[in-house]
């Protein structure tokens, strides 16, 4: 278990420009734990206390509406850090992070984060883009949200998850509710539009 972690620190981008004997120390700092599917890492105004790596499976970030309408933000796959957000600036998080799947996952203390950002600066500076290419994302949504309409907004999404290497070119595993969720919609709009592309072939 002690060598499965080093060998995965070792690829996450932000340790990257990390030394063998760099990530060997890190390895004594972190904790690999596994959780299940629906397990709730954090939520929004909840004070950010570590840096969460994940190994395996698929974590959402999202947020609800005063009437319980939930927005994906985004969905993290294997190799994602998520939880960084909250380590800066106010240190808090602004959003639910969920488990989608049973997942695998190590965890870093904030000390130990702030530490290591300052004493290696090369680790800093992934941290950045990191947090940029969030960022990034999270500004195309909000683009997306502002300029297409939802045959648009669906198209797109269908696009991108067939992309994904696990997946075959298929889209499997999503309800119209996930779908809706994930592009800012209700469940029957989603339902109405499938319907449509499915009469256009």
């Amino acid at each position: 278990m002690n060598n499965q972690k080093q060998d995965f620190l070792s690829k996450i981008d932000i340790f990257q420009d990390l030394a063998p004997g760099e990530v060997d120390q890190l390895n004594h700092q972190v904790m690999m734990t596994t959780c299940e599917a629906g397990r709730v890492f954090y939520t929004p105004n909840e004070n950010g206390e570590a840096l969460f790596l994940l190994k395996k499976g698929r974590v959402q970030l999202y947020r609800l509406s005063t009437d319980g309408k939930k927005l994906v933000v985004a969905t993290l796959n294997e190799g994602t850090i998520f939880g960084e957000m909250s380590l800066i600036g106010h240190g808090m998080h602004n959003t639910f992070a969920e488990a989608i799947d049973d997942c695998t996952l190590c965890v870093m203390s904030r000390s130990d984060v702030e530490r290591l950002i300052l004493e290696k600066p090369q680790v800093a500076m992934r941290f950045l883009e990191a947090m940029a290419k969030r960022l990034q994302a999270t500004e195309r949504k909000l683009e997306d949200l502002a300029f297409k309409g939802i045959p648009a907004r669906l198209a797109g999404l269908l696009l991108e998850l067939a992309r994904e290497p696990l997946d075959g070119n298929e889209v499997i595993g999503f309800t119209h509710q996930d779908l809706a969720e994930r592009i800012g919609t209700y469940r029957e709009t989603t339902t109405q539009v499938l319907n449509t592309f499915k009469d256009q072939g």
